[in-house]
């Protein structure tokens, strides 16, 4: 969750001294890169190789063991032969080091990594084909199934009670509604967390648990082209929501951002589904909470997003990049009700299937 003046906020010319001072490296380009609570810098050095810094908030920096669990979750996957990007050694031999810093807010610690850097664009910026719309629902079911074979002293951390960005914890938004100030909008998302509270919840008992990696939206896919004039995954960025979860919230997030994206976002849904059921089949539980779900995540990210800007208004370009799709798109599908948006989705994974 945002607060204010937890964002670090590097200049170059502090990001040149730190890369210098703890990589050895001189950095011949530095750019920065898009980043929701942190900050992101795309690093050239002289030295060769290209890479990422990647400076965390200060209120996430205060938990070092999460943070180290994410990094060896990264390295895990790409282990397994997943496109994940991987943290390097500092001089120290160290994957992370804790810098105290002005950045205007007076002096704050930030937790430092340096990780490798994927090629490809943002998934965001390519036709989502059927096709690349299975593969990235196949991709988030191996992601979570592999993640859950992980074992690491701290994985506790990931229990995380509190994540507001967790699909087990939708009634923390309450606090936030009053930001719509009695617009439409509020009006479906009340009736949302309603259906979520009554619903969903009876139900979670007969849900899978899994690790999620919690945040797999259109920002954190890279794509490179595939020499079919298609699309190919070639990279899984951003691994700061990771938590323990279900495997159905893994999904119904997978669909909700892919959906952002795609001129007819309903139909998002069933390729999708059936990329993810090719590789782990949904029981009945999960198939019938999976609409109320991804309309849960649409609240998330628009009731957070509006917060975020109240906070940095500065970023509202970024901040509210899913928001401005995605108040269309949840108004659309609360429109069309389960039943409807569930047939056309469970019907076209079928038929999906049916072609491979």
């Amino acid at each position: 969750m945002s607060v204010k003046h937890a964002k670090p906020n590097f200049s170059k010319s502090q990001v040149a001294e730190t890369v210098k001072r703890l990589f050895g490296l001189t950095a011949s380009e530095i750019s920065s890169l898009p980043s929701y609570d942190d900050q992101n810098f795309f690093i050239d050095p002289i030295e060769g190789g290209k890479y990422v810094l990647k400076i965390m908030n200060s209120e996430d920096s205060k938990n070092p063991a999460l943070i180290e669990v994410q990094t060896h979750a990264m390295s895990f996957l790409h282990q397994n032969g997943l496109p994940a990007q991987t943290a390097l050694p500092n001089i120290s031999g160290q994957l992370m080091s804790l810098e105290e810093i002005d950045c205007g807010y007076g002096s704050q610690k930030y937790l430092v990594r340096l990780l490798t850097y994927l090629p490809g664009t943002t998934i965001s910026k390519v036709p989502l084909t059927p096709q690349l719309l299975y593969e990235t629902g196949k991709m988030a079911a191996t992601m979570d199934t592999i993640l859950q074979e992980m074992v690491h002293p701290h994985l506790a951390v990931l229990e995380r009670e509190n994540l507001i960005w967790s699909l087990s914890n939708l009634p923390l938004l309450e606090p936030y509604i009053h930001l719509f100030d009695g617009s439409p909008l509020e009006k479906v998302v009340k009736s949302v967390l309603y259906q979520y509270k009554t619903f969903v919840t009876p139900k979670r008992c007969n849900f899978r648990k899994c690790i999620n990696h919690g945040d797999f939206n259109d920002l954190n896919v890279l794509v490179q082209p595939d020499g079919r004039d298609g699309h190919r995954i070639s990279g899984i960025l951003d691994f700061g929501d990771m938590h323990s979860g279900y495997y159905i919230h893994e999904l119904a997030i997978t669909i909700m951002y892919m959906m952002i994206e795609h001129p007819k976002p309903i139909e998002v849904g069933g390729p999708v589904l059936a990329g993810w059921e090719s590789f782990l089949p949904l029981n009945e539980a999960e198939k019938d909470c999976l609409y109320v779900l991804v309309l849960s995540r649409f609240c998330q990210s628009i009731v957070l997003a509006h917060y975020s800007v109240s906070l940095h208004p500065e970023n509202e370009e970024y901040l509210m990049i899913t928001s401005k799709n995605g108040v269309h798109t949840l108004s659309q599908l609360w429109e069309l009700g389960k039943e409807q948006v569930e047939k056309l989705w469970f019907q076209t994974a079928a038929q999906f299937s049916d072609k491979k």
